[in-house]
């Protein structure tokens, strides 16, 4: 079996050299042009050295008109290709890789940011969620071919700027997400309806970027194994999805889970016997590797060497996914690979006022303060304290303090 410490070579495209897989954060580190701000660069050099094999930035927008958050990064023909080969270099000192996430948000765009966002069908965003995101208009036809063509453009430019590959975000409630699920797209065209009809999005996408990039460059997707919701994506369909891409070639799939409605990618609800294994979404993966011969991640729970180790053991995966622990730690690559004992322990930020947590997103905004101070050539500070976070958001983003954001 494999060791942590191996290399691989997903679809025999280029060699990672370790098993470990930083997922996707949202950084919010882009600039008023939302080009890469310089920070970006540091904060990616300092996991590069830390000993990570591949590097996932968080969501690049690839349309300016659609951001999820304020100081999101945007990649299209307006962007600053120098700043983004900055990027890409600095990520890559260590021998590490970096993948550029691809994403656009849909519905899931602030009140503040969008009056009117875009969906598959005009169905709003549930719950609490309702108050801070306007309901969308559903996408025209000529829109969604704009959208597609979008990407692949996004995906041109991070390979001529030196990504290693590209991976397209089609989890946790975004865009591709939203075609994908029965409850948010009920459109009665070819886009909507049975699995293939929603499907046809994300095959579109896929497609697009793959004649843009050409066959030797990577190309991974991050998909929900079901979004957690009544109505919603199920693991039927996931299975059937990833089956579709599997023959379609592509490189990497990143399983998670949730979305914004059900944030099971955070670990919410999640049973016990789950979190004794760590991962999540581990049993997902396992029960479909015997049906689709494509290499998997696994993002979400891991905490220790151990468990990282046994899921490779076990053929559950092929890459072991990491996101909040690299937040508070750039060398948690290098301590799991040189240590078969090294297990990650910190406490989850709170104010210990649900509600104070709930409306600054600490959940988010703490980590994304983590990583500035690491943009910024500091240490991470895990004694960070709840309330300074709350306070220094509410200076930060003012009066949008506390709408609800996206990771």
């Amino acid at each position: 079996m494999p060791a942590l410490n191996s290399p691989f070579s997903p679809n025999n495209k280029p060699e990672i050299k370790n098993r470990i897989f930083k997922s996707a954060m949202s950084e919010q580190l882009g600039d008023k042009q939302h080009n890469p701000d310089k920070r970006l660069s540091k904060l990616y050099e300092a996991w590069s050295l830390g000993g990570t094999g591949l590097l996932v930035t968080g969501n690049v927008m690839i349309d300016r008109t659609a951001l999820g958050e304020p100081k999101n990064v945007v990649l299209d023909e307006q962007s600053d290709l120098a700043a983004f080969r900055a990027w890409a270099t600095a990520a890559k000192k260590n021998g590490t890789q970096v993948w550029m996430q691809l994403n656009h948000p849909g519905k899931q765009i602030p009140k503040f940011l969008s009056k009117e966002p875009v969906a598959p069908s005009a169905i709003p965003l549930g719950g609490a969620l309702q108050a801070s995101f306007n309901c969308p208009r559903a996408l025209h036809d000529n829109e969604i071919n704009h959208i597609i063509d979008a990407f692949a453009t996004s995906a041109r430019l991070a390979k001529e700027a030196g990504f290693d590959g590209i991976q397209i975000h089609g989890a946790h409630g975004y865009l591709v997400s939203q075609f994908l699920s029965p409850h948010h797209n009920q459109r009665k065209d070819k886009w909507g309806g049975s699995l293939k009809n929603r499907m046809r999005f994300v095959e579109s996408v896929y497609s697009a970027i793959r004649k843009a990039v050409g066959d030797d460059f990577p190309v991974g997707i991050k998909l929900n194994s079901a979004d957690y919701s009544k109505g919603g994506f199920s693991h039927e369909e996931a299975m059937q999805v990833i089956s579709r891409l599997g023959k379609l070639n592509i490189d990497l799939i990143e399983i998670s889970g949730g979305t914004y409605e059900s944030p099971k990618m955070m670990g919410h609800k999640i049973a016990e016997s789950t979190q004794k294994r760590e991962a999540y979404f581990l049993e997902f993966a396992e029960s479909i590797r015997d049906k689709v011969n494509v290499p998997l991640v696994v993002t979400g729970g891991f905490r220790s060497a151990e468990a990282m180790q046994h899921a490779l053991d076990q053929n559950a995966c092929d890459m072991i996914g990491l996101a909040r622990p690299l937040a508070i730690d750039p060398k948690v690559g290098q301590k799991l690979l040189d240590d078969a004992s090294y297990r990650i322990d910190w406490k989850e930020p709170t104010t210990g006022v649900k509600s104070v947590d709930q409306m600054a997103m600490l959940s988010i905004t703490w980590y994304e303060f983590q990583l500035a101070r690491m943009g910024d050539g500091k240490l991470p500070k895990p004694s960070l304290n709840a309330w300074s976070t709350v306070g220094q958001t509410l200076f930060s983003v003012g009066r949008h303090a506390f709408k609800k954001r996206r990771a």
